[in-house]
Protein backbone atom coordinates (compact mmCIF):
# COMPACT_ATOMS: atom_id res chain seq x y z
CA UNK A 1 0.00 0.00 0.00
CA UNK A 2 1.13 3.60 -1.01
CA UNK A 3 1.48 5.57 1.94
CA UNK A 4 1.63 9.10 -0.51
CA UNK A 5 -1.54 7.60 -2.61
CA UNK A 6 -3.51 7.25 0.21
CA UNK A 7 -2.69 10.62 2.37
CA UNK A 8 -3.60 12.24 -1.16
CA UNK A 9 -6.79 10.09 -1.40
CA UNK A 10 -7.49 11.47 2.20
CA UNK A 11 -6.90 14.84 1.11
CA UNK A 12 -8.98 14.71 -1.40
CA UNK A 13 -12.00 13.49 0.08
CA UNK A 14 -12.33 15.48 3.23
CA UNK A 15 -11.64 18.75 0.83
CA UNK A 16 -14.91 17.64 -0.20
CA UNK A 17 -16.93 19.84 2.76
CA UNK A 18 -20.27 18.94 1.39
CA UNK A 19 -19.90 15.83 1.80
CA UNK A 20 -17.75 15.65 5.06
CA UNK A 21 -21.13 17.44 6.26
CA UNK A 22 -23.66 14.40 5.47
CA UNK A 23 -21.41 12.15 6.69
CA UNK A 24 -20.21 13.39 9.82
CA UNK A 25 -22.04 17.26 11.22
CA UNK A 26 -25.18 15.83 9.86
CA UNK A 27 -25.54 12.67 11.89
CA UNK A 28 -24.07 14.38 15.18
CA UNK A 29 -26.35 16.84 14.76
CA UNK A 30 -29.36 14.14 13.87
CA UNK A 31 -28.19 13.18 17.90
CA UNK A 32 -28.55 16.32 19.51
CA UNK A 33 -32.40 16.71 18.27
CA UNK A 34 -33.50 13.20 18.52
CA UNK A 35 -31.08 12.10 21.84
CA UNK A 36 -29.61 14.86 23.56
CA UNK A 37 -32.21 17.12 23.96
CA UNK A 38 -35.36 14.99 23.93
CA UNK A 39 -37.63 14.54 27.46
CA UNK A 40 -36.86 10.89 27.47
CA UNK A 41 -33.43 10.70 27.02
CA UNK A 42 -32.49 9.98 30.56
CA UNK A 43 -35.23 6.65 30.55
CA UNK A 44 -33.73 3.36 30.98
CA UNK A 45 -32.94 1.33 28.02
CA UNK A 46 -30.92 -2.14 28.66
CA UNK A 47 -27.99 -1.10 30.36
CA UNK A 48 -27.70 2.17 29.61
CA UNK A 49 -30.49 5.28 28.94
CA UNK A 50 -32.39 6.58 25.35
CA UNK A 51 -29.63 9.04 24.91
CA UNK A 52 -27.00 6.54 24.72
CA UNK A 53 -29.48 4.54 22.25
CA UNK A 54 -29.48 7.20 19.59
CA UNK A 55 -26.08 7.95 19.63
CA UNK A 56 -25.71 4.54 18.82
CA UNK A 57 -27.99 4.65 15.82
CA UNK A 58 -26.67 8.10 14.42
CA UNK A 59 -23.10 7.08 14.46
CA UNK A 60 -23.95 3.89 12.68
CA UNK A 61 -26.08 5.84 9.98
CA UNK A 62 -22.87 7.99 9.47
CA UNK A 63 -20.27 5.72 9.23
CA UNK A 64 -22.57 3.86 6.51
CA UNK A 65 -22.63 7.08 4.51
CA UNK A 66 -19.02 7.35 4.75
CA UNK A 67 -18.64 3.52 3.30
CA UNK A 68 -21.45 3.68 0.83
CA UNK A 69 -19.73 6.63 -0.74
CA UNK A 70 -16.51 5.71 -0.51
CA UNK A 71 -17.38 1.98 -1.96
CA UNK A 72 -19.46 3.28 -4.68
CA UNK A 73 -16.68 6.10 -5.98
CA UNK A 74 -13.71 3.68 -6.24
CA UNK A 75 -15.92 1.27 -8.61
CA UNK A 76 -17.27 4.25 -10.87
CA UNK A 77 -13.53 5.40 -10.92
CA UNK A 78 -11.78 2.11 -12.30
CA UNK A 79 -14.73 1.96 -14.75
CA UNK A 80 -14.09 5.37 -15.98
CA UNK A 81 -10.42 4.59 -17.15
CA UNK A 82 -8.80 5.21 -13.54
CA UNK A 83 -7.55 1.59 -13.55
CA UNK A 84 -5.62 1.78 -16.53
CA UNK A 85 -3.70 4.88 -15.10
CA UNK A 86 -2.93 2.89 -11.81
CA UNK A 87 -2.16 -0.09 -14.04
CA UNK A 88 0.72 2.15 -15.90
CA UNK A 89 2.37 2.30 -11.94
CA UNK A 90 3.74 0.21 -9.79
CA UNK A 91 0.33 0.32 -7.82
CA UNK A 92 -0.87 -3.66 -7.39
CA UNK A 93 -4.88 -4.01 -7.38
CA UNK A 94 -4.60 -5.60 -3.48
CA UNK A 95 -2.85 -1.96 -2.70
CA UNK A 96 -5.54 -0.18 -4.39
CA UNK A 97 -8.06 -1.99 -2.19
CA UNK A 98 -6.34 -2.29 1.24
CA UNK A 99 -5.84 1.86 0.92
CA UNK A 100 -9.81 2.37 -0.36
CA UNK A 101 -10.61 -0.04 2.40
CA UNK A 102 -8.20 1.67 5.00
CA UNK A 103 -9.54 5.03 3.69
CA UNK A 104 -13.28 3.96 4.50
CA UNK A 105 -12.65 3.29 7.72
CA UNK A 106 -10.94 6.08 8.42
CA UNK A 107 -13.74 8.64 7.26
CA UNK A 108 -16.53 6.72 8.91
CA UNK A 109 -14.02 6.88 12.31
CA UNK A 110 -14.81 10.55 12.13
CA UNK A 111 -18.92 10.58 12.46
CA UNK A 112 -18.30 7.31 15.24
CA UNK A 113 -16.13 9.68 17.18
CA UNK A 114 -18.04 13.06 17.05
CA UNK A 115 -21.26 11.51 17.73
CA UNK A 116 -20.01 9.19 20.48
CA UNK A 117 -17.95 12.41 21.90
CA UNK A 118 -20.98 14.60 22.40
CA UNK A 119 -23.18 11.44 23.72
CA UNK A 120 -20.19 11.39 26.50
CA UNK A 121 -20.81 15.20 27.06
CA UNK A 122 -24.85 15.59 27.18
CA UNK A 123 -25.68 12.42 29.17
CA UNK A 124 -25.34 9.21 27.41
CA UNK A 125 -25.17 6.17 29.70
CA UNK A 126 -23.88 2.80 29.45
CA UNK A 127 -21.55 0.47 30.50
CA UNK A 128 -18.06 0.56 29.84
CA UNK A 129 -18.23 -2.48 28.02
CA UNK A 130 -20.63 -1.22 26.05
CA UNK A 131 -19.43 1.69 24.90
CA UNK A 132 -16.49 0.23 23.50
CA UNK A 133 -18.21 -2.56 21.81
CA UNK A 134 -20.75 -0.52 20.65
CA UNK A 135 -17.93 1.61 19.01
CA UNK A 136 -16.28 -1.40 17.16
CA UNK A 137 -19.79 -3.03 16.34
CA UNK A 138 -20.39 0.34 14.47
CA UNK A 139 -16.80 0.60 12.88
CA UNK A 140 -16.72 -2.77 11.26
CA UNK A 141 -20.24 -3.81 10.38
CA UNK A 142 -20.29 -0.53 8.10
CA UNK A 143 -18.05 -2.35 5.71
CA UNK A 144 -20.44 -4.31 4.72
CA UNK A 145 -21.97 -0.95 3.36
CA UNK A 146 -18.98 -0.64 1.35
CA UNK A 147 -19.83 -3.40 -0.86
CA UNK A 148 -23.21 -2.08 -1.28
CA UNK A 149 -21.45 0.93 -2.62
CA UNK A 150 -19.39 -0.85 -4.69
CA UNK A 151 -22.79 -2.38 -6.26
CA UNK A 152 -24.22 0.57 -7.27
CA UNK A 153 -20.87 1.84 -8.81
CA UNK A 154 -20.30 -0.89 -10.83
CA UNK A 155 -24.15 -1.22 -11.53
CA UNK A 156 -24.24 2.36 -13.41
CA UNK A 157 -21.24 3.71 -13.40
CA UNK A 158 -22.23 7.32 -12.00
CA UNK A 159 -21.28 9.25 -9.44
CA UNK A 160 -24.99 10.41 -9.45
CA UNK A 161 -25.70 6.80 -8.95
CA UNK A 162 -23.78 6.52 -5.87
CA UNK A 163 -25.38 9.68 -4.45
CA UNK A 164 -28.43 7.95 -4.83
CA UNK A 165 -26.81 5.17 -3.54
CA UNK A 166 -26.27 6.92 -0.33
CA UNK A 167 -29.61 8.77 -0.36
CA UNK A 168 -31.54 5.75 -0.25
CA UNK A 169 -29.85 5.02 3.00
CA UNK A 170 -32.00 6.93 4.50
CA UNK A 171 -35.29 4.50 3.64
CA UNK A 172 -32.90 1.91 5.39
CA UNK A 173 -32.24 4.24 8.32
CA UNK A 174 -36.03 4.68 9.00
CA UNK A 175 -37.00 0.89 8.56
CA UNK A 176 -33.78 -0.09 10.62
CA UNK A 177 -35.23 1.66 13.60
CA UNK A 178 -32.42 4.25 13.88
CA UNK A 179 -34.81 7.44 13.24
CA UNK A 180 -38.05 6.82 15.33
CA UNK A 181 -39.10 3.13 16.77
CA UNK A 182 -41.40 1.27 14.81
CA UNK A 183 -43.79 -1.54 15.94
CA UNK A 184 -46.23 -4.16 14.49
CA UNK A 185 -46.32 -5.71 11.07
CA UNK A 186 -43.70 -2.39 9.98
CA UNK A 187 -41.17 -3.84 12.12
CA UNK A 188 -41.53 -7.24 11.21
CA UNK A 189 -41.15 -5.81 7.80
CA UNK A 190 -38.22 -3.87 8.75
CA UNK A 191 -36.29 -6.69 10.22
CA UNK A 192 -35.46 -8.11 6.98
CA UNK A 193 -34.13 -4.79 5.69
CA UNK A 194 -30.18 -4.37 5.34
CA UNK A 195 -29.80 -1.51 8.20
CA UNK A 196 -31.52 -3.64 10.63
CA UNK A 197 -29.30 -6.33 11.73
CA UNK A 198 -26.22 -3.76 11.64
CA UNK A 199 -28.11 -1.29 14.17
CA UNK A 200 -29.61 -3.98 15.96
CA UNK A 201 -26.15 -5.44 16.71
CA UNK A 202 -24.37 -2.30 17.23
CA UNK A 203 -27.14 -1.53 19.63
CA UNK A 204 -26.96 -5.21 21.05
CA UNK A 205 -23.75 -4.26 23.84
CA UNK A 206 -26.59 -1.55 25.46
CA UNK A 207 -30.22 -3.03 24.40
CA UNK A 208 -29.18 -6.80 25.54
CA UNK A 209 -31.69 -7.69 21.88
CA UNK A 210 -34.56 -5.74 23.89
CA UNK A 211 -36.51 -2.95 21.32
CA UNK A 212 -37.98 0.18 22.57
CA UNK A 213 -41.50 -1.39 22.49
CA UNK A 214 -40.70 -4.05 24.68
CA UNK A 215 -39.73 -6.47 22.17
CA UNK A 216 -36.82 -8.34 22.25
CA UNK A 217 -34.54 -9.70 19.21
CA UNK A 218 -32.59 -13.18 19.93
CA UNK A 219 -29.07 -11.90 18.96
CA UNK A 220 -28.87 -14.79 16.01
CA UNK A 221 -31.35 -12.49 13.99
CA UNK A 222 -29.07 -9.27 13.93
CA UNK A 223 -25.93 -11.76 12.99
CA UNK A 224 -28.34 -13.50 10.63
CA UNK A 225 -29.36 -10.34 8.94
CA UNK A 226 -25.93 -8.72 8.68
CA UNK A 227 -24.58 -12.75 7.27
CA UNK A 228 -27.41 -12.10 4.72
CA UNK A 229 -27.08 -8.74 3.48
CA UNK A 230 -23.21 -9.24 3.08
CA UNK A 231 -23.33 -12.41 0.81
CA UNK A 232 -26.29 -10.78 -1.45
CA UNK A 233 -24.20 -7.62 -1.71
CA UNK A 234 -21.08 -9.50 -2.35
CA UNK A 235 -22.48 -11.69 -4.50
CA UNK A 236 -24.25 -9.17 -6.70
CA UNK A 237 -21.41 -7.29 -7.31
CA UNK A 238 -18.86 -10.30 -8.46
CA UNK A 239 -21.49 -10.72 -11.08
CA UNK A 240 -21.45 -7.56 -12.22
CA UNK A 241 -18.17 -7.35 -12.45
CA UNK A 242 -17.89 -10.47 -14.82
CA UNK A 243 -20.58 -9.44 -16.59
CA UNK A 244 -18.62 -5.68 -17.29
CA UNK A 245 -15.73 -8.07 -18.02
CA UNK A 246 -17.16 -9.94 -20.82
CA UNK A 247 -18.82 -7.03 -22.09
CA UNK A 248 -15.06 -5.59 -22.89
Amino acid sequence: MNATFTLLEMRRITRDWGGMFFTAVLPAFFYLIFGATVDAKDASIGNGNVAMYVMISMAAYGAVTATTSIGGNAAVERQQGWGRQLGLTPLADSSYIAMKALIAMTVAAVPVLLTFTLGAATGARGSAGAWALSALLVLAGSSVFALYGLLIGTAFRSEAAVGAAAGTLVIFAFLGNLFIPLSGALLSFAKLTPLYGYAALARYPLTEGYLPDGSHDPLWLPIANVVAWLAIFGALTVVLVRRGRERQ
